[in-house]
């Protein structure tokens, strides 16, 4: 029996989501009590992949950064849009990924019914920040090019016309940190996982953003101190009790999930306006979206 703590604007709602573009779709049964409707869309990160049935999936890439065609995927629950980072990998933020997140977003945003979205990840973390791996085999110069796609993404966070709400289903570090922080509300799994800001316990600079968008979400100067300055693992009972989680939701990974999807279909129930909800999002973070919208990368992909 899952027991949530919510500790989320009650009784909040908003618009609805999913259309494909060039992405492949296909459509499946429900399969939670908050599935309405089956979409899926397999993201392709490359030409030529055409659409696929999840069914066709039966293996995955040794290495879970080269299977692109299974980084993520978006299915409807309701009137709740969720992305899913696929596999049981660590989710490092590579240009691929997160190519495919923001390809993921601007379906989101196309669709006509779009109420609000859930960001989620397979197995045991959330994202473990930018992939080093791949930042160790290529040119300095490539480094900028992963750190502005990332801005880019957090700019496409802030902008989307809906509320939005993180399902932190494991750990989530550095850049996947963030990567959660970025939206409105956030449910964290209460018997495993961390938030951890690890650069100072790496050797690693963070971008000014960065900083930005912790001043606004961890509101508590020791604790904002301690997680950025001195590596705290932040668990989700502590997150709760400083106002950085909205809630901690006992049991599996499934149980995060179905505790967001419940929490954004209350938003996405109000049937606010979305471009307005999109508005007071930059006026209430404005130094964030100051710092991260008129960066080169931040145009929207195309579908």
């Amino acid at each position: 029996m899952m027991h949530l703590r919510l500790h989320l604007l009650s009784q909040v709602g908003w618009r609805n989501v999913c259309n494909a573009g060039t992405v492949g779709c296909s459509a499946r049964q429900p399969n939670t009590p908050y599935e309405t409707e089956g979409v899926l869309c397999i993201h392709r990160m490359m030409a030529g992949y055409g659409c696929l049935n999840r069914n066709s999936i039966t293996s995955r890439s040794p290495n879970p950064r080269m299977d692109k065609r299974t980084m993520c995927t978006v299915e409807k629950r309701g009137r709740v849009h969720l992305i899913t980072l696929t596999g049981a990998g660590e989710h490092r933020l590579s240009p691929s990924l997160i190519s495919a997140l923001r390809s993921a977003l601007a379906t989101v945003r196309a669709s006509p019914s779009a109420g609000a979205l859930v960001l989620a990840a397979e197995g045991k973390y959330f994202s473990n920040g930018f992939d080093q791996a791949w930042a160790r085999t290529v040119p300095p110069h490539l480094h900028d090019s992963m750190r502005g796609a990332f801005r880019a993404l957090v700019a496409d966070l802030l902008a989307l016309p809906m509320p939005t709400v993180a399902a932190v289903t494991g750990h989530a570090a550095a850049a996947g940190c963030a990567l959660a922080l970025a939206h409105d509300s956030v449910v964290m799994r209460a018997s495993r996982g961390f938030l951890y800001m690890s650069e100072v316990d790496v050797g690693l600079k963070f971008a000014d953003y960065f900083g930005e968008l912790l001043r606004q979400k961890v509101p508590d100067a020791a604790a904002r101190r301690d997680m950025v300055l001195g590596g705290n693992k932040m668990t989700a009972a502590e997150a709760v009790r400083l106002g950085i989680v909205d809630a901690a939701a006992d049991g599996g990974v499934e149980d995060v999930v179905a505790a967001a999807v419940a929490a954004a279909e209350g938003l996405a129930a109000r049937g606010w306006d979305g471009e307005v909800v999109a508005e007071i999002r930059k006026a209430m973070w404005p130094a964030v979206w100051g710092k991260v919208k008129d960066h080169p990368a931040a145009a929207r992909p195309r579908l």
